[in-house]
């Protein structure tokens, strides 16, 4: 079963990706911004991260930075509705810093699913629920 670390400083996100992805068999954990995330990638690495970029204590950037420096192989599939400018500024520094998929808010459940899948091709398929 593929693990995923969901990371956004909003509850109903959260709660809303962890139903939808627990659903379809992912085994999920949540982190409430950059800094808790970071601290539980290192203490209980996952397949994936999920993350927004646009959050307090640590924002997405700054946690995608820190984690590629440590962990160049984490996969990680950014998400943001923007802030004060559009979520494509975002999301292209995102990429750029090595998101492997860029979602836009609000989260389109079809959009998430594929993305998700599309990004755990490459993990064994005893961890990918959808084989």
């Amino acid at each position: 079963m593929a693990r995923i670390l969901i990371i956004d400083d909003e509850t109903q996100i959260r709660s809303m990706l962890r139903l939808m992805l627990e659903r379809v068999g992912y085994e999920v954990f949540e982190a409430a911004d950059g800094m808790e995330g970071i601290r539980q990638y290192r203490d209980n690495p996952t397949d994936l991260i999920i993350t927004d970029l646009i959050m307090p204590n640590k924002d997405g950037i700054g946690m995608m930075i820190e984690l590629k420096k440590e962990f160049p192989r984490v996969k990680i599939i950014a998400m943001s509705g923007g802030g004060v400018n559009r979520p494509e500024g975002y999301l292209d520094g995102a990429k750029k810093l090595g998101a492997t998929r860029t979602l836009t808010k609000p989260i389109d459940r079809d959009k998430m699913l594929n993305a998700v899948k599309e990004t755990l091709k490459d993990v064994p398929a005893s961890a990918d629920p959808s084989n």
